[in-house]
């Protein structure tokens, strides 16, 4: 236990050094470990290589950047990444998802993404659940809110789209995480729930008056709705979505069991206080809400 807590410690400091020199000596360093055995280590306890693990952060933000802003230019996404040059991205980049960054931009295919990072997500999921005790829970009154709401129905994997589309509609009508709240509606598992039958709600809070009581029709499909005021239970989540699982197993099982509280109808949602790529993945702030009678 000892020594996986020596290598959980170098996934923190990679987390929070991204944009820093990663070399094999920090890092054997920060776990006290020699660094002619490092690289070994790493992969019998993690079933990746340091080198593929490191790369694979750095270009999940790039990503999220080319898919989501596109106000920032691709050569510095590169430089920001790590890269001393566009080319060295664009090589990186397509050897990774096999498409370029430019066309990843113009039509990101998430299927193929998601299948890179399955390894990933896995990893965070293992390293949060040893972690599982540390999750604290409040019983709050939550005071309803109007929102616009754009509804993902389908596959978890190709979430991507929708979120482009909910992004483009806030934008086009003042709505930036700024100056409104945003909330998702979790209705399934993504885990156990079949693909296409996913349902998962992005969500803008809006001023009801200003809305005139409604949102017009509009090509992405946005519609207000109305989450309701009520008691719940909630946590606060800091750190990237592959580690929520944990915490809301914990809020469903033993946190519940113990509590004796029961479930009002209403769907698990999140509030994203702070998110990616905004912020670094380590720093990302979710407040995790379940409804109570």
């Amino acid at each position: 236990m000892h020594y996986r807590q020596k290598l959980h410690q170098v996934l923190s400091y990679i987390d929070n050094h991204l944009q820093d020199e990663l070399t094999v000596e920090i890092l054997s360093r920060q776990a006290c470990l020699s660094k002619y055995h490092f690289h070994r280590q790493f992969y019998l306890a993690f079933a990746i290589n340091l080198a593929d693990y490191v790369r694979l952060l750095r270009l999940k933000r790039a990503s999220y950047q080319l898919a989501y802003r596109n106000e920032i230019r691709i050569l510095d996404i590169a430089l920001e990444s790590g890269y001393q040059s566009a080319e060295a991205f664009f090589r990186a980049f397509k050897t990774s998802f096999g498409q370029s960054p430019s066309s990843f931009r113009k039509q990101p295919q998430w299927q193929p993404w998601f299948d890179k990072y399955r390894v990933l997500t896995q990893l965070r999921g293992q390293r949060m659940n040893e972690r599982q005790d540390e999750t604290t829970v409040k019983v709050v009154d939550f005071a309803k809110r109007q929102v616009a709401v754009l509804e993902h129905r389908g596959a978890p994997e190709l979430i991507g789209h929708s979120i482009a589309r909910f992004i483009g509609w806030r934008k086009a009508n003042n709505l930036s995480p700024r100056v409104s709240e945003t909330f998702n509606l979790v209705y399934d598992d993504p885990q156990t729930c079949e693909g296409q039958d996913y349902r998962f709600d992005l969500c803008a809070a809006v001023d009801v008056e200003t809305a005139n009581g409604d949102i017009e029709d509009n090509e992405a499909g946005v519609k207000l709705r109305e989450i309701p005021g009520g008691r719940c239970a909630v946590f606060r989540h800091i750190g990237p979505d592959d580690n929520l699982r944990a915490g809301i197993e914990y809020l469903y099982g033993p946190w519940l069991a113990q509590s004796g509280e029961q479930l009002r109808d209403f769907p698990l949602f999140f509030q994203r206080v702070s998110f990616f790529p905004e912020v670094g993945e380590h720093e990302m702030i979710t407040d995790v809400y379940l409804p109570l009678r």
